[in-house]
């Protein structure tokens, strides 16, 4: 799975810890979800994208795709 969070974040000018304060979660949270190391839970991905005003879909990219 790609995210496009550090991209999002980096728009807003915040720093990993301003948007980990926004979020109620750590910076090593963001750091991880990041640099794909964690996959966030599913609340915590709608409040990213609530935060960035974007889809789900848009912030974490699945290529996968089922086989026929």
């Amino acid at each position: 799975m790609e995210n496009r969070l550090k991209h999002y974040r980096e728009a807003q000018g915040w720093s990993q810890g301003e948007l980990a304060r926004r979020l109620g979660v750590s910076r090593q949270t963001i750091n991880a979800v990041e640099t794909d190391k964690y996959d966030p839970s599913l609340p915590l991905a709608l409040r990213m994208a609530r935060l960035f005003a974007v889809e789900v879909p848009e912030l974490f990219i699945d290529h996968w795709e089922p086989e026929a």
